[in-house]
């Protein structure tokens, strides 16, 4: 029975005992007491029996409440326990998730790391292509440069033996000229021969003389291209420009060589340190 079933039940109730004193106040003041008073009875036993009947499906109704308790009870305990069930496989499940989760973590910084190592193995890839195709091309102009060189190597292996042979007969005529030099009493000495030759254009000036003042030190040598047997013109421009006559160098040194003067002076003058000595007979003034 429900809380307005209780209600409905205690207000017929009230209204019950009112009207029982209504009864009984109407039965006092009234002149046939013994029909009233059964009637009243009557109504009274009626009011019982209504009463006794409510009573009945109130007792019923606490009854009834009290198995809905014990089966709300019940089911409370039975959803309890399916909710810690839960709950523990909440937690399960959840400590799963996090396993997995660290696992995925784990998997995506692998699968991170096996991506960079991917890329850095096609950089290294890419590179070692660009290296090995640099190398193919360095390698077909080697092969190139090579032949160009085999062809220079048989051309000059071509030039050296037709050196060789050109050597050999110049050998062999240095030999002939040399014995036939021997043979007409001549000197086989290069620069004695060269000294036969005209020399460089070049000028210096006497630096110091022997006191025979036949032999004099000058101020140019073998740098400036001078070698024994050439000669040279002497002459002097202070106080006046005059001929003295010709040297020819003996003795070479690259800064400096010693000359001697071939015959005599002009006029037998005496050399002295300044004056000049040239391949040209046209002084410096």
């Amino acid at each position: 029975m429900t809380q307005v079933g209780k209600i409905l039940v205690l207000v017929i109730m009230a209204f019950s005992l009112i009207f029982l004193g209504v009864s009984t106040m109407v039965f006092v003041t009234s002149k046939n007491w013994k029909d009233a008073t059964a009637k009243k009875d009557a109504e009274v036993k009626k009011i019982q029996g209504q009463l006794q009947t409510e009573q009945g499906k109130l007792a019923q109704a606490k009854k009834d409440l009290e198995d809905a308790q014990a089966a709300a009870q019940q089911q409370t305990k039975t959803l309890n326990s399916k909710i810690q069930t839960l709950d523990e496989q909440n937690k399960r499940d959840l400590a799963q998730i996090e396993a997995v989760r660290k696992d995925l973590a784990v998997a995506t910084q692998s699968a991170k790391s096996a991506l960079e190592e991917v890329d850095a193995r096609r950089k290294e890839t890419t590179l070692l292509r660009e290296q090995k195709s640099a190398v193919e091309k360095q390698a077909n102009e080697y092969s190139l440069r090579q032949a160009e060189l085999n062809d220079k190597i048989r051309e000059l292996e071509r030039m050296l033996d037709t050196a060789t042979k050109n050597n050999t007969d110049l050998r062999e005529r240095v030999a002939k000229y040399t014995s036939l030099l021997q043979q007409n009493g001549l000197s086989t000495d290069i620069a004695q021969i060269k000294g036969i030759e005209a020399p460089p254009q070049v000028t210096g000036e006497i630096t110091r003389s022997d006191p025979t003042n036949k032999m004099f030190e000058i101020s140019i040598g073998s740098d400036d291209g001078l070698v024994v047997g050439h000669t040279l013109f002497l002459y002097r421009t202070k106080p006046r420009a005059e001929y003295l006559g010709r040297v020819q160098v003996v003795r070479v040194d690259p800064d400096q060589s010693v000359v001697r003067v071939m015959g005599s002076t002009v006029q037998g003058k005496k050399i002295k340190e300044g004056d000049i000595v040239s391949s040209s007979i046209i002084p410096r003034f």
